[in-house]
């Protein structure tokens, strides 16, 4: 039987849509069957309760349980059409610090300064889809743990280690130190993909949707590099379409 969580005030449960009420709570919600399972497989050891709607039962009896009414379900709910299942989530502690793990990985995204959630919530989902280990993400990156971005990850968003922090200079720096090829994309760049072949450990930088990477950034990676698109019929791809079209090439070398 599943231990009955104390009921608490539902505006605590609302207030995790915003970041401030995310950090102050040191929690945030996921939403739906496939994204619950992803993460309670991911890291069950963050998942501090299971809150469904009447009548049904919850899948995971091992946390604690709460039921509440569909209108309740409702007022909490920060989806556009509530399944009647959300999962209370921890986020790991190193997220917000620019501590690297001892073993990072081979291939790693950096995301800079992109704020659509959707776009973050894509990209992590495509970088733990195509076996990337983790991504670093600047602060002026939407918060991957707000609810678009948690929804368009489809529950991958503790699937991979993530970094959110301002020196990420200096983490792409320390990684360039132990062997990373640094890869940005950028349209100034060169339609050149067989770099891809040229070493083992990568990391693929992505920038703002209008901005692209800043100087810095690009000024320390090893190589600038564009797609080839026809640009009579498209100036430019959507930054999740570039990332996953990047991620793909890395992946197939």
């Amino acid at each position: 039987m599943p231990q009955e969580s104390p009921p608490k005030p539902l505006k605590w449960y609302r207030k995790l849509a915003a970041r401030k009420g995310r950090l102050e709570a040191d929690a945030f919600i996921v939403e739906g069957e496939r994204a619950v399972r992803q993460v309670a497989e991911s890291l069950p050891e963050e998942v501090l309760e299971i809150v469904t709607v009447e009548g049904i039962a919850t899948p995971y009896p091992r946390y604690p349980h709460r039921t509440v009414t569909e209108s309740q379900f409702r007022s909490i709910s920060q989806a556009q059409t509530p399944q009647g299942l959300l999962a209370v989530v921890r986020p790991p502690w190193l997220t917000y610090t620019d501590n690297l793990p001892l073993d990072p990985g081979r291939r790693l995204l950096l995301l800079e300064d992109i704020q659509d959630p959707g776009n973050v919530g894509t990209l992590i989902r495509t970088a733990a889809a195509l076996g990337f280990s983790g991504v670093i993400l600047t602060e002026k990156c939407a918060d991957p743990f707000s609810p678009k971005c948690v929804q368009a990850s489809a529950g991958s968003i503790l699937s991979i280690w993530l970094r959110r922090t301002d020196e990420y200079l200096e983490m792409v720096k320390a990684l360039k130190k132990r062997g990373y090829l640094v890869l940005a994309a950028d349209l100034d760049g060169k339609e050149d993909t067989s770099v891809f072949n040229k070493r083992r450990l990568l990391l693929l930088a992505l920038g703002n949707e209008a901005a692209g990477l800043s100087k810095e950034t690009l000024a320390v990676s090893d190589y600038q590099l564009r797609l080839p698109i026809v640009r009579e019929k498209a100036e430019s791809l959507n930054v999740a379409a570039c990332g996953a079209i990047f991620m793909y090439l890395v992946t197939r070398k």
